[in-house]
């Protein structure tokens, strides 16, 4: 769905499958009760705008969310965002993160409205979402970092830039790791220990006493020849910002553990990345990243002639989303068992 809000005589898709010229910047709809026209009309100049009510907002800092965000940050027409619960009964859609969701305590909606769908979101791994058995038979859609979600929500993607060009940042050591939270108990954990009995790692982060201001990670990162990508769970498609913006984006060659090879390669070039388990032991693996040479290291940002890095960091641009997918999403389904979606 495009639309820049310019000229009159274009057209653009509305959530609701059907189409109408575009509305002049500023020019506000009024809002309805939820109902759902029939799919592929051309909708009346006054269709009410799609309603997305965010029960709870994901992140702790609230943005703003305007009447016309969507339209003005993402180009995508006839949605409107809002975090004002007395608008519940207006709502066609209610997102509920599970990072705000408290079980035990009654705080959803005391009633569902007839065709209002309910959307459970998460960007955490399994391992570290507690709970989600109190929530069956509760939401209709979900909306996570899994490519078999309603709505899939990547950490990251790389989309095709024709005029990029290959950039290197110059390198002063051979490998970093920025890591917040260590546990000996997980994997990661297990991994660098062993690892580092074979190169040093060069480590930042608040789990060594040693954090990077915002404006400070990427530059210090760049400077690696290799970036330990270690996720802190393995699952399916839990592939974070630390192979998006802490490998890619820094102009570094991502050491990932994680979900098999095969997995990161439905979102990567094969030669784009080192697979801790692409190698016998971890002392082969030191060995490589001590001896590759000039050639083969530069043959790892052969994706940088192709590709680009898209970051998704703003949960606006995660929400408005819901617009974009709601003419393909099943209507009337419910998750009978979060939990056991969630860990299959």
């Amino acid at each position: 769905m495009t639309g820049n809000g310019h000229g009159c005589g274009r057209r653009s898709t509305h959530p609701w499958g059907c189409s109408w010229p575009l509305r002049a910047p500023g020019v506000s709809l009024k809002l309805q009760s939820p109902a759902t026209p029939r799919h592929g009309a051309l909708c009346p100049t006054g269709i009410p705008p799609l309603v997305i009510l965010v029960w709870e907002w994901p992140s702790k800092q609230v943005p703003s969310v305007s009447r016309d965000v969507c339209h003005e940050l993402y180009s995508i027409t006839g949605c409107q965002l809002t975090t004002e619960r007395q608008l519940l009964h207006q709502a066609n859609v209610v997102v509920f993160p599970h990072s705000r969701l408290q079980p035990g305590q009654d705080k959803l909606p005391k009633e569902r409205l007839p065709g209002q769908n309910w959307v459970w979101v998460s960007l955490e791994s399994p391992s570290n979402t507690r709970a989600l058995a109190a929530w069956n038979q509760t939401f209709n859609w979900v909306m996570t970092y899994r490519q078999d979600s309603d709505i899939f929500i990547p950490y990251g993607k790389l989309v095709p830039n024709q005029s990029a060009t290959v950039n290197i940042p110059a390198k002063t050591n051979l490998v970093s790791w920025v890591i917040s939270n260590y546990h000996r108990t997980q994997k990661r954990a297990e991994v660098y220990k062993n690892l580092s009995r074979y190169l040093h790692v060069n480590i930042y982060g608040k789990a060594n006493n040693k954090p990077l201001c915002k404006d400070c990670l990427l530059p210090t990162i760049s400077k690696s020849k290799f970036y330990l990508a270690f996720e802190n769970s393995i699952h399916r498609d839990y592939i974070t910002e630390k192979l998006w913006r802490n490998s890619l984006l820094a102009g570094t060659v991502p050491v990932v553990l994680g979900p098999p090879r095969a997995n990161y390669e439905q979102f990567i070039p094969a030669d784009s990345f080192i697979h801790v388990n692409d190698f016998g032991s971890l002392k082969e693996l030191a060995t490589f990243l001590k001896t590759v040479n000039s050639s083969r290291y530069r043959q790892f940002f052969a994706w940088q002639r192709r590709f680009s890095v898209k970051l998704y960091t703003d949960w606006r641009e995660r929400i408005c989303a819901i617009c974009t997918a709601y003419p393909r999403l099943p209507h009337g389904h419910l998750y009978p068992d979060l939990q056991s979606w969630f860990n299959s």
